[in-house]
């Protein structure tokens, strides 16, 4: 029986890790993401880490990535950078991708 709970409690420190790794990864991409669409904007400096905040905290919006999208997205498109839906979204798949790995390496 010992056997059992060990494994079991391997599983649910497994799964807390886990989980706390995925919150982590996105909070990073969302700045990272902010960072690429303050440079898409213009802004540079303090204008671009406040924009980066901005979107790290639209994320607490709703469940899922939708409300971090509709934020960059309504941003870009209220200055009428030419930028595809398309491209803003592999921008969040890739930097998702480099926010685990930053993260997974320990920077």
């Amino acid at each position: 029986m010992t056997n059992f709970n060990d494994r079991e409690k391997a599983q649910e420190a497994k799964y807390a890790n886990d989980q706390e790794l995925s919150f982590k990864a996105h909070a990073r991409r969302n700045k990272l993401l902010g960072l690429w669409v303050a440079e898409q904007l213009g802004l540079s400096g303090d204008d671009a880490d406040a924009y980066a905040r901005d979107v790290i905290a639209s994320d607490f919006e709703e469940t899922g990535e939708e409300d971090v999208f509709r934020k960059v997205w309504g941003d870009l498109q209220a200055k009428s950078v030419d930028v595809s839906e398309h491209r803003v979204r592999g921008q969040m798949a890739e930097l998702l991708v480099e926010a685990t790995r930053q993260l997974q390496a320990g920077e």
